[in-house]
C-alpha cells in the first residue's frame, strides 16, 4: 500500500463548496476558517533574515547556539520552564514534525499513537503514515490495554481553545512514564491565554524535575507571523532530541541558516509578540459579541486563535452554510477536527481589522 492510499482525503478540501457561498456575497468574502497569520512579519524578524541571507553552506540540523540559547532564553522568561540549550531542536515547522514524529521515534505497525478526540488532523495523519493506530481519546483511561507508544496533548487545544489543568497533564506524563510511553506536547497557542493561562508540560508542576518521556513543540507561526517561514522548534528529554537529531541529520531535516537568525531574533523579543496578541485580543473581542448577539454560544475558547461556537438551530455544516451564504463569512465546520465536533464551527481570529470589523458588522445586521 502506497503512503497516499493510507491517507484520507485532504481535510480543507471539504471546504470548497463553503467558499464558493462566502465568495458570492454582495462585498466580498471573510476567510476565517484556517489559522493563516495575516500580519506583516516584525522589522526584527525580517532585518535578521536578510543579514543572514548570505548563506552558501548547509545549515546546521542540531541549530544555531545563538538560536537554541533564544528559544530556551524564552521558556524560561515567559513560560517559566528551565531546558538546556542542547535539548533545544529546530524543525521545518511543526505540522512537518508532528506528522512525522511518530515515524522518527520508530512507532509502526501494532503500535497505538493517542491524540485528542477533537484534534488538528494532523496528529491522526502522522500514526498513519508510520503503519500505526491512531485512536482519538481525552483520557488514559479510554486507552485501556492498547500499546499506546504516543501520547499527544494540545493546550491550549486547536480547535476548542480549551486549556488543560496542569493536574490533568501530571496525570497523562506519570502514566505514560510507568508504561513507557512518550507524551508529546503541541504547545503552538502556549503565548495565547485569554480567560486562562496555559501551563507548558515541561513546568515542574507538571513533570516534577525531570523531562524524561516528554516533549513539547512550538511554534513561531501565531506569535511573530512567520507560518511562511515555516519555523518551529521541539524540546524536552535530552535523549529523545539526541535521538531526534540522529535521524534528522541522516535525513537531511534542515532549517535554513536564514531562518534560524530569524527565530532566534524573534524568540529573543517579547516587544512585536505583546503587539501581536493585542491584535488578536482584539479581534476575537469584537467577532465574539457579535456571534453572542447573533445567538451563538461561544464554548470553551480559554485560549488560543480560535472561538468554538454553536447555533441553536443548526449542525456544524448548516451553521457553516448559513455564515457563508448570508454572512460571507466562511469558518471551519467542528466536524472537520472529529465527529465531537459536529454542532460547533471553528472561527479563527486570524482576519486583518478591517476584515474582522466587516465580519462583526454582519454578524450584528444578522442579529437584527
Amino acid at each position: 500500500m502506497t503512503l497516499a492510499a493510507r491517507l484520507p482525503a485532504y481535510t480543507w478540501d471539504r471546504l470548497g463548496p463553503l467558499r464558493e457561498k462566502a465568495r458570492a456575497f454582495p462585498g466580498g468574502h471573510v476567510d476565517l476558517s484556517i489559522g493563516t497569520p495575516v500580519d506583516p512579519v516584525p522589522p526584527v524578524v525580517r532585518d535578521a533574515l536578510a543579514a543572514a541571507a548570505n548563506a552558501p553552506g548547509y545549515p546546521l540540523t542540531a541549530g544555531t547556539p545563538e538560536l537554541r540559547s533564544a528559544a530556551a532564553g524564552w521558556l524560561s522568561r515567559c513560560h517559566g520552564v528551565a531546558v538546556s540549550p542542547e535539548s533545544v531542536l529546530p524543525v521545518i515547522g511543526t505540522k512537518e514534525f508532528i506528522a512525522w514524529l511518530p515515524a522518527l521515534l520508530g512507532i509502526g505497525p501494532g503500535d497505538v499513537v493517542v491524540h485528542p478526540a477533537l484534534a488538528y488532523p494532523t496528529y491522526d495523519i502522522g500514526a498513519r503514515l508510520a503503519g500505526a493506530s491512531p485512536l482519538a481519546a481525552d483520557s488514559t483511561v479510554a486507552v485501556g490495554p492498547a500499546r499506546a507508544r504516543l501520547f499527544w496533548v494540545n493546550s491550549p487545544s486547536n480547535p476548542t481553545g480549551q486549556v488543560l489543568p496542569a493536574a490533568h497533564l501530571a496525570k497523562v506524563v506519570s502514566w505514560a512514564r510507568s508504561r513507557g510511553c512518550v507524551v508529546a506536547s503541541d504547545e503552538c497557542y502556549i503565548s495565547l491565554g485569554w480567560s486562562q493561562e496555559p501551563v507548558p508540560v515541561l513546568h515542574p508542576s507538571v513533570c516534577g524535575d525531570s523531562h524524561e518521556g516528554v516533549l513539547a513543540v512550538y511554534s513561531l507561526s501565531k506569535r511573530s507571523s512567520m507560518a511562511g517561514y515555516r519555523a518551529g522548534f521541539v524540546t524536552g528529554d535530552p535523549a529523545l532530541v539526541s535521538d531526534l537529531l540522529a535521524v534528522r541529520r541522516q535525513a537531511g531535516m534542515m532549517v535554513p541558516a536564514p531562518v534560524q537568525a530569524a527565530m532566534a531574533a524573534a524568540l529573543s523579543d517579547d516587544a512585536h509578540a505583546e503587539a501581536q496578541r493585542a491584535l488578536y485580543g482584539a479581534r476575537r473581542s469584537a467577532l465574539r459579541s457579535a456571534l453572542e448577539a447573533a445567538g451563538w454560544t461561544v464554548d470553551h475558547s480559554e485560549a488560543g486563535l480560535y472561538l468554538w461556537a454553536t447555533h441553536p438551530e443548526h449542525d456544524c455544516w448548516s451553521a457553516a452554510s448559513l455564515l457563508a451564504s448570508r454572512c460571507g463569512i466562511l469558518v471551519a465546520p467542528g466536524e472537520l477536527y472529529g465527529p465531537g465536533g459536529g454542532r460547533h464551527v471553528r472561527v479563527a481570529l486570524t482576519a486583518t481589522d478591517e476584515q474582522a470589523e466587516a465580519a462583526a458588522k454582519r454578524l450584528h445586521a444578522l442579529a437584527g
